[in-house]
C-alpha cells in the first residue's frame, strides 16, 4: 500500500468513527466513556491529530458495536453490479461481495407449488423473501402460507418448502445464506419444488 493509500484509509477510518458515532447519537463525552478513552483523545482521533493507534481502534470499534475488519475496510469502486441473468429460467442472481456465499436471486413464477409433499426440499440454512408482485404461496412442513405484494417470509430451510404463485405470475426476491445456496446447489439437478421451475436452480 502507498503513502497516498495509507493516508486515504487512515482519513476513511476517522470519517467512519465519527459518522457510527453521530448515527447513534452519540456525543464526543459518551462515545469516550464507552471505549474508556478521554473525550480529547476521541476528538483527536476523528480530527486527524492524533495517531491511530491498533489497540485504540480495536476498543473504538467494539463501543460502536462493529468489528475492526469494517473500521478499516478499504472502500471499493464497484459500488454498482448488475445480474448474472438467466433467461430460459426468468432468474436474475446477485452475488452478496461482502459475503460469497450469499445469494439474492429475482424469479418470476405462474404456475402454484407442487401438491406432491415428495417434491419439496429440505438443507440447512435459512431463506428471506419477499414478494414483488402478485401473491405467492409458501408451503412450509404441513403448513400453507399466503404472501401478498410487499409481504415478506423467513424460514428454517431444514423444514420441506415449497412455493409458487397463486391466481396469476408473482415475483420473488430471495435472500440465501451460505448453508441454503449450498443446499439448493446439491439439489440444483432435481425437479420443480415450485411452480415452473425449481427454486433450487436460482442459486446455481
Amino acid at each position: 500500500m502507498t503513502q497516498g493509500e495509507d493516508d486515504e484509509l487512515d482519513s476513511l477510518v476517522r470519517k467512519r468513527i465519527r459518522a457510527l458515532r453521530v448515527a447513534q447519537g452519540w456525543s464526543l463525552e459518551e462515545l469516550a466513556t464507552r471505549a474508556h478513552v478521554s473525550q480529547s483523545t476521541l476528538s483527536r482521533i476523528e480530527n486527524g491529530r492524533r495517531r491511530l493507534a491498533l489497540d485504540q481502534l480495536v476498543t473504538l470499534a467494539r463501543a460502536l458495536d462493529t468489528t475492526l475488519d469494517q473500521l478499516v475496510e478499504t472502500a471499493s469502486d464497484d459500488v454498482v453490479t448488475s445480474p448474472v441473468i438467466d433467461a430460459a429460467h426468468g432468474l436474475m442472481r446477485w452475488s452478496v461481495k461482502g459475503d460469497p456465499g450469499m445469494s439474492v436471486v429475482r424469479q418470476r413464477m405462474t404456475e402454484p407449488p407442487p401438491d406432491n409433499p415428495s417434491r419439496m426440499r429440505a438443507h440447512p440454512g435459512r431463506e428471506w423473501l419477499v414478494v414483488l408482485s402478485g401473491t405467492a404461496i409458501l408451503m412450509l412442513g404441513h403448513r400453507r402460507f399466503r404472501i401478498e405484494t410487499n409481504q415478506a417470509a423467513e424460514f428454517p430451510t431444514m423444514l420441506p418448502h415449497a412455493i409458487g404463485a397463486e391466481g396469476g405470475p408473482c415475483e420473488i426476491l430471495g435472500i440465501f445464506d451460505r448453508e441454503a445456496r449450498r443446499g439448493h446447489q446439491r439439489d440444483s439437478g432435481t425437479r420443480s419444488a415450485v411452480g415452473d421451475r425449481d427454486w433450487n436452480d436460482s442459486c446455481k
